[in-house]
């Protein structure tokens, strides 16, 4: 995945205190609108805190509220602030005949990188809640199944106990 799950979770988080707008909203309502484990969720917020994306609030009428526009914050800001992109300035092979070229196969990675990158700058926040319209829930995406329920856990498969070979089975 290009993307790690942290950076998943944070666009879920970001997104859905932006169609909150001004009205707070605590760890509790965040977690279960996005999905985003709770015990998780506080590490996310806090991260996005201190890059200034979102402000939270303690208290009675606390919570947390994106700080800027969503007109003004692209996908590519968010995911900076997690997990940032890394494009390829010299051969990873480390090959000494390289030099300071990159091969055709890292130019050509590199060259895809750069195309993520700028589809990333040019969507901003505001571009996923417009095209929201036709869910109901304040998440990216519905449960799959259900629009109203997140999905729950599958029961762990029960393993059929091993069975040894005929010549080590005891009489």
């Amino acid at each position: 995945m290009l993307f790690g799950q942290t950076s998943e979770y944070a666009l879920r988080v970001i997104v859905f205190l932006a169609a909150r707008g001004s009205k707070p909203a605590t760890n509790a309502e965040i977690a279960e609108a996005t999905l985003v484990p709770a015990g998780y969720l506080a590490k996310i917020v806090q991260i996005l805190s201190r890059a200034n994306l979102v402000r939270s609030r303690r208290g009675l009428h606390g919570g947390s509220v994106l700080n800027c526009s969503p007109h003004d914050l692209s996908l590519y800001d968010v995911i900076q602030v997690i997990d940032p992109i890394r494009r390829i300035e010299s051969c990873p092979l480390a090959l000494a005949w390289h030099g300071k070229d990159i091969c055709p196969l890292h130019r050509r990675l590199d060259d895809a990188i750069a195309g993520v990158e700028i589809a990333l700058k040019k969507a901003t926040v505001a571009d996923l809640l417009d095209s929201r319209d036709n869910y109901r829930s304040s998440m990216l995406c519905p449960p799959s199944g259900s629009e109203s329920k997140p999905p729950q856990p599958k029961p762990p498969r029960q393993r059929a106990p091993a069975q040894r070979p005929a010549s080590m089975r005891r009489p």
